[in-house]
């Protein structure tokens, strides 16, 4: 029998909720619904018998889901929406954070110290109060995914994490809820930072595995744009995040730049032109 979707604001309403599901999806939406979720939520529909959504800033900041994201969210999938009062995942007195060494102190963990440890700190908290089967984030926030996955086994939490690749628009901007600020000039200029993340992928499959020169052409690419303004950009290993100074298939180009006062976080998986894989 189906059932409708619900609103639930504390881990018991979810548990009465999901109650005779064998397997259940957590969708993480820590911050405005965009299609980029709704990829998230279609996967989780089709790999779970309940779908669950949270709606939750990480700095406590109350958040809501109104209507129109509430019906799309449904029509793919979701059925329950768990949205909790600040106070139920950070209680009065609240005095923890996690930290991952070493992984979180790098690339964001420089540009956002506080935000990837609360991130890790909210995951923790989230996975711990829902339980859920399969936990499923995009690669967008590729460091932050890397956490997730390290601190999951680490504190031997319920389930698994499911990595899900990067949606984009058709101009191959990755989809993010802060897109909605730019301007339309401003959109125009951000997309010089996946088109230099592109040129690392295919100078690559050419077979160019210097670090080095890669980075300093998407770099003079990047700076034909003086309106970005360029965090860092860098050739990685995706487990460690330590940069690489050959390329290596399944390294991970990475990039963070502003326009604005919109910051555009993007990366693309890079493979040796005499290696093949089935990715």
């Amino acid at each position: 029998m189906h059932r409708q979707p619900t609103r639930c604001t504390t881990p018991a309403d979810v548990m009465d909720a999901t109650l005779g599901a064998v397997t259940i999806g957590l969708v993480p939406a820590l911050g405005a619904l965009h299609a980029g979720h709704l990829a998230l939520i279609r996967r989780s529909h089709a790999e779970n018998d309940d779908t669950i959504v949270v709606i939750f800033d990480p700095d406590g900041t109350p958040l809501s889901l109104d209507d129109t994201d509430f019906q799309q969210a449904s029509e793919e999938g979701a059925r329950i929406f768990y949205n909790p009062a600040p106070t139920t995942v950070y209680p009065p007195g609240f005095a923890t954070t996690v930290h991952i060494n070493g992984l979180s102190d790098r690339w964001e963990g420089e540009s956002q110290p506080e935000v990837q440890d609360r991130i890790a700190t909210l995951m923790t908290i989230l996975i711990n109060q829902l339980q859920p089967t399969r936990t499923y984030l995009g690669e967008k926030h590729l460091q932050q995914l890397t956490i997730v996955k390290r601190l999951h086994t680490d504190l031997s939490l319920s389930g698994e994490i499911v990595t899900c690749p990067i949606v984009r628009d058709p101009d191959g901007l990755p989809l993010s809820s802060a897109n909605a600020t730019l301007t339309p000039d401003e959109r125009n200029t951000a997309l010089a930072i996946p088109a230099a993340l592109f040129a690392i992928q295919q100078r690559t499959l050419e077979d160019e595995t210097n670090s080095a020169i890669l980075e300093a052409e998407a770099r003079t690419q990047i700076a034909a744009h003086p309106d970005i303004n360029l965090e860092y950009l860098a050739i990685v290993d995706p487990e460690t995040f330590t940069p690489l100074p050959e390329v290596v298939t399944g390294a991970r180009a990475i990039v963070a730049a502003t326009i604005g006062g919109t910051r555009i976080l993007d990366n693309v998986y890079l493979q040796r032109g005499t290696e093949h894989t089935d990715r």
